[in-house]
């Protein structure tokens, strides 16, 4: 048996899911050669599991003594993290209307037992393939044309994942507004052309000093980025705006009609905050925007920074 084209790079999680132990041994017999299988044998079992791992695929039984494979499937549905996996339900009903209620509920698939080995191969390699396609769209929905980075709405997105998570863990979150000082003389002197090459070699200098992967620079509109960095007490948030604002001094991109400097620079605003139920990430945004405009009336080129105190209220 020849492992299916589409499986290159590492082995894609999948979950099987059925309460009799050797329907499950028929299919993970089937998929073992080629995809990481794991194994529930009751519906809060497969929710349990799709929650904290998040497999790529589910494949699941229809009658379960304790919820059915169509009520997994719907809490699967209602959820963020797992909205996006798909299900493909293996089952012994062969009526239309069994059918047409899975599909309803959000299943992509429908697989009658007894299963053939190259159907399932089959129908598992097909929505694989679909899943990675709609991730990679999702991907491109995410990211800012010019430069490539995160767009607004991907900002947006992550602030709100990672308030949440600084928020359950009780630690600090920073976020950095910055802004390319003198920017419209910029490109009014020197051609818009030229002016998106720079906003291009900012980013990528950004980047390349932003370095944990849970951290996010983005664009969040014309020549004003956003850096979002999760678990980060202002002393790092400080250091980091320092080290941010050397990064674009060093590219030595020259600038004849800026104020700041003969060469390119930025000026940051840095708010930090231990979000609690009672804070609003957009306070953390606006907090950020106006340190930026006092590193500005401070003179452009430098970071300012603040710790935003937390309203009163349980975390």
């Amino acid at each position: 048996m020849t492992p299916p084209p589409d499986v290159v790079r590492g082995k894609p999680l999948l979950l099987v899911v059925d309460d009799e132990p050797t329907n499950i041994l028929t299919l993970y017999e089937i998929l073992k050669p080629f995809y990481e299988v794991c194994m529930a044998t009751s519906g809060q079992d497969a929710l349990a599991f799709c929650e904290s791992n998040q497999p790529d695929l589910v494949l699941l039984d229809v009658m379960m003594p304790d919820l059915s494979g169509y009520e997994v499937c719907r809490r699967l549905k209602a959820s963020d993290a797992t909205r996006e996996t798909p299900v493909l339900f293996v089952t012994a009903q062969s009526d239309p209307d069994d059918e047409a209620h899975a599909l309803d509920e959000g299943a992509v698939d429908f697989i009658s037992k007894p299963v053939h080995d190259k159907v399932v191969l089959a129908r598992v390699r097909t929505q694989l393939t679909l899943k990675m396609q709609a991730e990679r769209l999702r991907s491109l929905a995410m990211i800012d044309g010019l430069t490539g980075v995160a767009n607004r709405r991907q900002i947006d997105a992550t602030l709100a994942r990672e308030w949440r998570h600084c928020m359950r863990a009780r630690s600090p979150l920073a976020l950095m507004m910055i802004d390319v000082d003198f920017f419209k003389r910029y490109n009014d002197h020197y051609g818009h052309l030229a002016g998106d090459a720079c906003l291009q070699a900012i980013c990528n200098a950004l980047e390349a000093n932003v370095r944990r992967p849970h951290d996010l620079v983005g664009r969040f509109g014309g020549e004003e980025f956003v850096c979002l960095l999760p678990e980060t007490p202002i002393e790092g948030a400080e250091q980091r705006g320092h080290v941010l604002v050397e990064a674009v001094r060093a590219l030595n991109i020259p600038h004849e009609r800026s104020e700041a400097a003969r060469i390119v620079t930025v000026s940051i605003g840095a708010a930090v905050i231990v979000p609690t139920r009672s804070d609003d990430p957009a306070a953390l945004i606006a907090a950020a925007d106006r340190l930026l405009y006092t590193a500005k009336q401070a003179g452009r080129s430098q970071a300012q920074c603040a710790i935003l105190p937390s309203k009163s209220g349980p975390g």
